[in-house]
Parts: C-alpha cells; structure tokens; sequence
C-alpha cells in the first residue's frame, strides 16, 4: 500500500521543505492542496513553478494527487466560495480547470473536488442542475489533458455520502473519468454502512483515497487513535486499490512532522496486522 500525506497538514512549512520531511520519512507521495503558501494557481510564473515542482518530485520519488479544498484561495471573506453552488460560480470552474493542467503536468494520479454547501435561497433541484453544469465542465478540461477526477463526498454538502456520488455519476452519464475521492474518517462520521463496506462499495470508482480517524456524527479530522476507526479491517479492504492513500488532518500544521512520522508508523502496523 502506498502512503501520502496531506500538504493542508504542512501549511506553515514551505512547500519544498514539506516535500523533504514527506520523503525523509518514507512517505510514497503527497497530497497537493494548491493555495497561496503552496504552489498558488493564481500566481506570477506557474508555468515555471510547476516545472520545478515536478523536478523536485521526481528527484525524492514521490507521487502526487492534486488537491483543491483551499480556504480562502478564491474569496478572502469566504471560506471555500466560491463553490459550484454560489451566483459567481465560474471562479470554481476556473481555478479547477486550471488545477486540471497543472495535474497533467505534474503527472498527477487525480484532481479532487467536492460540490460546496447549498445557499439558503437556492433550491435542491436547481444546485443540482448548477453542480452537474460545473462538473461536465471540469470533465471537459480533464478529457481534454488526460486527467483523472477524484469527486469527495463532504459531510455537509450537498453531495455528502456515497448515495449522493453515485447520483451525480449517474446525472453526467457515469463517464469513466468521473471517479471517487473516498475519506475514511466521511466513512464513520455519516455513512450507515461499516467503514469498510463502504470501501468495498467504492472500489470501483476509486481514485484518491483520504485517510484520518473520526467519530460518528462529528466531523472533525483526528490523529489515528483518537477516534473511532478500526483501522486493520480497512486496510484490507483497501488492498486491491492501487492509488495513493493520504493522511489527511488539515488542522495539525503546528506538529506537521511529529505527527507525519507518528501517522506512518501507525499506518504500518495497522497493515501488518
């Protein structure tokens, strides 16, 4: 199985010096949040940046996913707006579409996108209408540079759960590039299924796989340990899927590599188990 870990857990290091702890410390890749501290989309020279990004991973052998929850990358005021759901909904489509590109030329393994919160005056049928829009969008630009998309399910959203991934598939006509960005900790905080079933369930969609520990009905990212995951039985369940599998705990920037070192250890005896 092949370990990554989330750069939104390394927000207050410098990229290059993320990428060297990930490496020192066995890691087989890096989940990629673009943001202004982190190979930002929207800054000066991206052509040039890119290219020595992908150098530098290639120098320390590490695989990449392309990941694109920033904060407040897009609207300094609004956390995660503008989504595909709000009035100035192409601001999404664009900066997805220009991560689709930076992700083709990094060689990345997949983008991963989710679809944002409902507004209050806005009605279900037509968030729908507005996400699959966006979406078949962002399928286009993948098409067109030969991307995978990774689309998470986010407690919370208007697509939340599994259920809600497999009828977006179904409302763009289940295209095969269209594939599932899976978070564990999702799993046990609102899924009625055992965290593994869920894996099984996804399996055939799977792209990008997030990993963290989570109680039921609290969404909050925690360390492994401090939840309520049996880690050994998702695992197994998690081994015919070849992608990336990265520890995602985007609020543990101030002991990044603490608990980087501590996360692999864990993940590796939970293998072995």
């Amino acid at each position: 199985m092949r370990f990554g870990y989330g750069t939104n857990g390394f927000a207050n290091h410098r990229l290059g010096d993320a990428l060297r702890v990930l490496s020192d410390l066995g890691y087989d890749g890096v989940a990629l949040t673009l943001d202004h501290q982190h190979l930002d989309p929207f800054g000066p020279d991206l052509a040039r940046r890119v290219a020595s990004l992908a150098a530098e991973l290639d120098r320390l052998g590490l695989a990449v996913v392309i990941e694109t929850g920033a904060r407040f990358l897009l609207d300094p005021w609004r956390k995660h707006s503008p989504t595909f759901l709000d009035p100035d909904r192409a601001r999404r489509v664009e900066f997805l579409t220009r991560a689709v590109e930076i992700a083709a030329d990094l060689n990345a393994e997949a983008v991963s996108f989710w679809s944002g919160n409902k507004p209050a005056d806005l009605s279900t049928e037509d968030a729908w209408v507005h996400l699959v829009d966006g979406c078949a969008d962002v399928l286009k630009a993948a098409d067109e540079h030969d991307v995978k998309l990774g689309f998470e399910p986010e407690p919370g959203m208007l697509v939340e759960d599994l259920d809600g991934y497999f009828e977006l598939a179904r409302r763009l006509g289940d295209p095969p590039r269209f594939g599932l960005t899976l978070d564990i900790g999702h799993c046990r905080c609102n899924e009625s299924a055992s965290v593994p079933d869920c894996v099984r369930r996804a399996l055939p969609r799977l792209v990008n796989v997030q990993i963290d520990d989570m109680r039921r009905g609290t969404h909050e990212h925690l360390e492994f340990g401090h939840g309520e995951i049996d880690f050994p039985p998702v695992l197994e369940a998690l081994s015919p899927y070849p992608g990336l599998v990265a520890v995602e705990l985007p609020r543990d920037s101030h002991a990044a590599p603490r608990i980087a070192r501590e996360s692999l250890e864990f993940l590796r005896k939970a293998v072995a188990a």
